[in-house]
């Protein structure tokens, strides 16, 4: 029996009052945070919004109007990879939202580290993976190409290979790929870790942040502590041992990763 209510572009798990919210990545992979969703739903009402738009204005706008329009305010957020970014980035812009900010396999938050992501996934394919991961990358970076959907859902797939250390059976709960919102988004995040932009509007968040990490991420962990202890004056940072990208399927890490989760709730 399901435990949500499904909207256009918002999930609502468990009963209200609905104090937590969980954003997902890509950017344009929503869903895949449905099972922390449902996780969390024991111990209070879960919003998990999907996001549509396909700029970060446009991304943080929406995501202020399902909070402010179905969350009890202020929330926890709880964002996942590219989630964890804009979950920053919101929080920074409207600090009177949130009450906590948790950080789930966040992208570094500063481009030296930005490089290692794509070489350590390279360095833990196979030929035939790499050729794969080759044509398919060449694909995403010709927004003339056809099938950028299909295209992004297959680079996803990829890339769950490199990005998981030792995964318990899971079904891939991705709605749908948008290219759009992954190219046009991503453009955007990269130009502002590069000028330094990401990082300097940490400065703006006051309330306590908590970073959970897999050591056996590709995003490299140090990208994450190392600048945000610097830049935040109320942060945590936690990594879990044998645990990739999504600690949530992690057969090593699963269950000290939803203690922790809960602890910091």
């Amino acid at each position: 029996m399901k435990n949500y209510t499904n909207m256009n572009n918002l999930k609502k798990y468990g009963n209200p009052p609905f104090s937590l919210a969980v954003i997902h990545g890509g950017p344009g992979a929503p869903g895949e945070m449905a099972p922390v969703a449902r996780e969390l739903s024991v111990f209070g009402g879960v919003l998990e919004p999907l996001q549509t738009a396909v700029t970060i204005e446009e991304q943080v706008r929406e995501l202020k109007e399902i909070l402010e329009g179905h969350g009890d305010l202020p929330v926890t957020l709880i964002g996942f990879s590219w989630g964890a970014m804009l979950s920053f980035i919101f929080t920074a812009r409207h600090p009177h939202l949130v009450k906590k900010l948790i950080l789930i396999g966040s992208g570094p938050y500063e481009e030296k580290y930005a490089a290692r992501i794509k070489k350590t996934r390279i360095n833990r394919l196979g030929k035939e993976d790499l050729e794969n991961f080759v044509c398919l990358t060449e694909t995403l970076d010709d927004p003339s190409a056809k099938n950028l959907n299909e295209t992004l859902c297959n680079f996803g797939k990829l890339m769950s290979k490199t990005d998981t250390y030792d995964p318990l059976p899971y079904e891939d709960e991705v709605l749908e790929c948008n290219y759009e919102s992954f190219k046009g988004v991503w453009e955007e995040a990269s130009e502002l870790r590069s000028r330094g932009k990401l990082l300097k509007i940490g400065k703006e968040i006051h309330c306590p942040v908590v970073a959970i990490h897999g050591d056996y991420d590709p995003h490299p962990f140090e990208g994450v502590k190392e600048p945000l202890s610097r830049t935040l004056k109320d942060f945590k940072f936690f990594l879990l041992e044998k645990c990739g990208h999504q600690p949530w399927i992690e057969k090593e890490a699963k269950e000290k990763f939803y203690s922790l989760l809960r602890n910091e709730i």
